[in-house]
C-alpha cells in the first residue's frame, strides 16, 4: 500500500504476519521487537538460541524469521536454517532473513547453500529493515497462491497458479519462471522444464537457468554435453556451488569418479561448512581408494555434525574405518596416531549414539582390525567374536556384512569371508553399489597399501597389453596376483594373455606351462558369485580353455 506522499505503508501486510526473532543478545532482540512494532507488526516472539528456534518452529508456524548467524554456543543460524529446511518446518510462504555482523566468505558461502531469503548486516536501523522486509512481504503476499499449493505438495496446482500469475506480476517474473521450471522438473515434465529454461536463456544468460537446463539434460541422458556446459558455467561463476555438485554427478555417471572427486574437492574448499558435500566427497574418495582425502572429509563431516540435523553415526564409523585403513601399514609413528584417533572416534560414537542399530557391534569390528594390525590377535579375535554374536548373519545389512567380511579377512578367515560375501551378493543382487563394494573386497581382501600396489601393477599390465607387449603384461599381472591371488579381473587378464600367446604360437611360451597357469587362475575363481561383473567373462574363458585342452 502507498500513502499520499508516495512512500509504501507496509503496516497492514506486516500486521498479519507472525515473527520470530532469534539472537543471543537480549538488547538486540528487544531492539528488533521495537522496530518491528513501529512498522506495524504485532505478533512477535523472541528466542535466545538456535535450539529454541527449532523447537518453536516444530510446534508453531512463523511467517518471518529474523535469525542471527552467530548464536553463541550451540546451533548457528546456518544450522537453524538447515534443520528447518530438512524437516520441512519452514513453509514455502515463510521468509528467513539471516542477520549477521560478519560477512566472511566462509559464512556467506555456507549459509547461502540453504537459500535464506535475504541477509541483513548489523547494525540494522528502521529504514533498512522497512525497505528490505517490506519488499519481501509484498512479494510473499503476491505469490501466496503458488507457495500455499507447494506447501500442500500439490504441484500441478502450483504450476497452474504460476501460469495464472505470470502475466499479472512482471516484477516477480524471474521468481515465477524459476519456480515453474523447478515444478515441471519435479513432476517429471522435462520437456516443459527445458522449454522454460530455453525461453529465459534466449533473453539473458542467467546462471540459475543454465544450471536448471543442465539438470534437465542430465536427467535426459546428455552426459557429455552437460559436463561441457557446466564447466563453462563454473568458469563464468566460480562461486556457483550447485554447478560443481551437478558436474560431479555428471562425471560419476560417465565413469570418471577421479575427476568427479576433484570437482567436489574444489567445491568443499570454497564452502567448507557444507556437511553433506563433505560426506559425498568422503564417500567418493573412499571408492577411489584415496583414503587420505576420505579421512579428512569424514573428519570435517564429524566436526560439522556437532550441531547439525545431518549428524549421523555412519560418519563417525566411516572416519574410524578410514583411519584404521591408513594405520595398517604403519604400526608405529603416524600409523599409531591414526589408530589411536580411530579408537577415540569409536568411543565417541558409542557414547553419542548408544541407540543406533548395530553400532556397538560394527564399532567392535573396526577395533578388531586395529588390534590385528597391531599384532594383538587375541584381542582382535575377542572383538570379532563379540561382534558376530550381536550380528545374526540372516539379518545383516550390507554395511554390517561388509565390515564383518573385512574383519574375517584380516584375521585370516578367508574361506568364511568369501562364503559371507557370496551370500551378501545374492541378498543384495539388485543393488549395484553394494555389489561393487562386495566385488572390490572379494578381489582385494588386503590392506590399503597392498591394494594400491596391486592396482598400479594391473594398470601397467593393461598398458603393456595395449602396446602388444604380452610377455611384459603377463609379468605385471603375475606380480599383482602375488598380492591379491583371488582378484577376478587380474586372473582373467592373465588367462586371456596366455591364450592369446598360445593362439599366436609365441615361442617364448611353453604350452603345457601356460595351460597349467590358466587352470590355476580359473580354479582361484571357482567360488566367484554369479552376480560378480566378471562372472560371464569367467565362464567364457573357462569354456575356451576346455575347448583348447
Amino acid at each position: 500500500m502507498t500513502d499520499q506522499s508516495g512512500s509504501h505503508d507496509y503496516g497492514p501486510s506486516l500486521r498479519k504476519l507472525r515473527f520470530l526473532v532469534v539472537d543471543d543478545f537480549e538488547n538486540f532482540r528487544n531492539s528488533m521487537r521495537q522496530m518491528l512494532r513501529s512498522l506495524g507488526a504485532e505478533k512477535i516472539e523472541l528466542v535466545h538460541n538456535g535450539s529454541a528456534a527449532v523447537q518453536r518452529c516444530t510446534y508453531d508456524h512463523f511467517d518471518v524469521l529474523l535469525c542471527n548467524y552467530n548464536l553463541g554456543e550451540g546451533k548457528s543460524g546456518q544450522h537453524v536454517l538447515e534443520e528447518l529446511r530438512h524437516r520441512k518446518l519452514l513453509h514455502h510462504s515463510s521468509l528467513f532473513l539471516m542477520v549477521t555482523a560478519e560477512t566472511s566468505r566462509e559464512m556467506v558461502m555456507g549459509a547461502r547453500e540453504y537459500h535464506p531469503d535475504a541477509y541483513l548486516t548489523k547494525p540494522i536501523n528502521r529504514a533498512m529493515l522497512e525497505k528490505r522486509l517490506g519488499a519481501l512481504a509484498e512479494r510473499r503476499e503476491a505469490l501466496l497462491p503458488i507457495t500455499r499449493a507447494m506447501d500442500l505438495e500439490d504441484y500441478p496446482e502450483a504450476i497452474q497458479q504460476c501460469l495464472a500469475l505470470l502475466p499479472k506480476h512482471r516484477r516477480h517474473r524471474t521468481w515465477i519462471y524459476k519456480t515453474l521450471a523447478d515444478l515441471y522438473f519435479r513432476v517429471g515434465d522435462l520437456g516443459q522444464a527445458r522449454k522454460i529454461y530455453d525461453e529465459v536463456l534466449s533473453q539473458r544468460s542467467l546462471s540459475w537457468a543454465r544450471l536448471g537446463k543442465a539438470r534437465v539434460m542430465l536427467a535426459e541422458g546428455y552426459h557429455g554435453e552437460v559436463t561441457s556446459d557446466l564447466q563453462q558455467l563454473i568458469e563464468d561463476h566460480p562461486d556457483y556451488l550447485e554447478a560443481y555438485d551437478l558436474m560431479a554427478e555428471s562425471l560419476k555417471r560417465t565413469g570418471k569418479p577421479g575427476q568427479a572427486q576433484k570437482i567436489l574437492l574444489k567445491a568443499a574448499e570454497l564452502s567448507p561448512n557444507a556437511l553433506l558435500r563433505q560426506r559425498d566427497l568422503a564417500t567418493l574418495a573412499t571408492q577411489n581408494q584415496d583414503i587420505d582425502t576420505a579421512a579428512e572429509a569424514w573428519r570435517r563431516a564429524v566436526t560439522l555434525g556437532t550441531w547439525s540435523v545431518h549428524d549421523s553415526p555412519e560418519h563417525h564409523l566411516a572416519l574410524g574405518r578410514s583411519l584404521s585403513d591408513l594405520s595398517e601399514a604403519d604400526p608405529t609413528g603416524e600409523g599409531r596416531e591414526q589408530a589411536d584417533e580411530a579408537l577415540r572416534i569409536l568411543k565417541q560414537l558409542e557414547r553419542k549414539f548408544p541407540e543406533a542399530p548395530d553400532i556397538g557391534a560394527r564399532s567392535m569390528l573396526v577395533r578388531s582390525r586395529i588390534q590385528a594390525a597391531r599384532g594383538d590377535r587375541e584381542t582382535a579375535q575377542k572383538y570379532l567374536e563379540e561382534a558376530r554374536s550381536a550380528l545374526p548373519e540372516d539379518k545383516l545389512t550390507a554395511d554390517s556384512g561388509l565390515d564383518l567380511a573385512k574383519s574375517l579377512y584380516r584375521l585370516g578367515n578367508n574361506q568364511e569371508a568369501e562364503r559371507l560375501l557370496s551370500s551378501l551378493a545374492q541378498k543384495f543382487e539388485s543393488e549395484p553399489e553394494v555389489l561393487e563394494q562386495i566385488e572390490t573386497l572379494m578381489d582385494e581382501p588386503v590392506g590399503l597399501q597392498q591394494r594400491l600396489q596391486a592396482r598400479t601393477l594391473n594398470r601397467e599390465g593393461i598398458q603393456a597389453y595395449e602396446k602388444g607387449a604380452l610377455g611384459e603384461a603377463a609379468g605385471h599381472f603375475e606380480k599383482a596376483l602375488d598380492i591379491v591371488p583371488n582378484h577376478a579381473a587380474l586372473n582373467l587378464n592373465l588367462v586371456q594373455i596366455r591364450m592369446k600367446q598360445m593362439d599366436e604360437g609365441d615361442t617364448q611360451v611353453v604350452r603345457q606351462h601356460a595351460l597349467a597357469q590358466c587352470r590355476r587362475c580359473l580354479q582361484a575363481l571357482e567360488n566367484l558369485p554369479p552376480q560378480h561383473r566378471q562372472y560371464r567373462r569367467y565362464l567364457a574363458l573357462r569354456r575356451k580353455l576346455e575347448h583348447i585342452e
